[in-house]
């Protein structure tokens, strides 16, 4: 008989004591994009709503694909606890300079219509929709020398400048990317980045030391679901590492589903999880916890 565990949607949790912003996600523009549990999609709306009842009352999403901008926009305008967060994701940044080499974690990408477009091309889609009102942030972009191989991070480090160019002209914060590139994202951080930019390390991935540095350069860690994880002792002494005015939390839904439901498919309402592990690791109530993230959330974003 098998032992393998039935992947189903996390049940709903017990509602915060306070409210607080998932700041970044990335909800489903079509229901092909909900992943399929025990056979089940949830669908979009029972998502969100078990995220009001769970305290969690607003989200940014985050679309990093060209097909992905409007349909994420015309979702906000749909819900009004949504905002939206657009950039090109540093692996498409990547295909759309033609590099798909098989990169080290030992996949090939595969090329989709859309990259025909020139990388200059598609971050200028990127640039020409930042003044819409529902988009409240530049994100992700950064470097992934996980997913991309050499010849492709030369477009990665290239999109990373222009989008923290972007930020800064239209005047909004920028959530970056950072998977096995720590030492190179920080070193372009420290040439290109204006002193009073907002920046939001997005999924934070790094130790202790790390944190020191986003701390003395005032930019923000947010914690996703492996904070939760046992084997993290590192990222929960970063997050103690952090002041706690410079942590946000988020989803990166629907993947990295935080502990106990971790192997099945993620959404803001399960982020409960993760906020009760940062209230129990900073020492403090519930409630409390809840209002210093959702007062550093507001801080970045501004209100919705």
């Amino acid at each position: 008989m098998s032992k393998r565990k039935t992947r189903t949607w996390p049940e709903a949790p017990e509602p915060l004591a306070g409210t607080v912003i998932d700041n970044h996600t990335h909800l489903p523009v079509h229901e092909m994009q909900i992943p399929r549990a025990d056979g089940v999609r949830l669908p979009l709306e029972d998502q969100l709503e078990r995220a009001r009842a769970a305290g969690i009352t607003r989200i940014v999403s985050c679309a990093c694909e060209v097909p992905d901008f409007d349909p994420m926009i015309a979702l906000a305008a749909e819900h009004p606890q949504v905002r939206v967060a657009l950039a090109i994701h540093p692996n498409e940044a990547a295909l759309h300079a033609g590099h798909a080499d098989p990169s080290p974690d030992g996949l090939t990408p595969i090329p989709q219509a859309h990259h025909t477009m020139s990388l200059d091309e598609a971050i200028n889609e990127v640039a020409s929709r930042l003044h819409h009102p529902a988009v409240v942030a530049v994100g992700e972009t950064g470097l992934d020398h996980h997913r991309t191989a050499g010849p492709g991070r030369h477009a990665q480090k290239a999109s990373f400048r222009a989008h923290l160019a972007l930020a800064r002209e239209a005047d909004l914060p920028l959530q970056i990317h950072d998977r096995d590139a720590h030492a190179e994202t920080l070193a372009i951080l420290r040439t290109d980045a204006h002193p009073d930019q907002p920046i939001v390390f997005h999924c934070f991935s790094g130790g202790a030391e790390m944190a020191g540095e986003l701390a003395a350069n005032g930019w923000y860690a947010s914690f996703a679901g492996p904070i939760t994880y046992p084997g993290n002792g590192e990222l929960r002494e970063a997050l103690k590492a952090m002041p706690r005015d410079l942590v946000l939390v988020e989803t990166d839904a629907p993947y990295l589903t935080p502990a106990p439901h971790r192997g099945s498919p993620n959404a803001s309402y399960v982020m409960a999880h993760t906020v009760r592990a940062i209230a129990q690791l900073w020492g403090i109530d519930e409630g409390a916890a809840c209002a210093q993230l959702s007062a550093n959330t507001d801080a970045v974003y501004g209100m919705w």
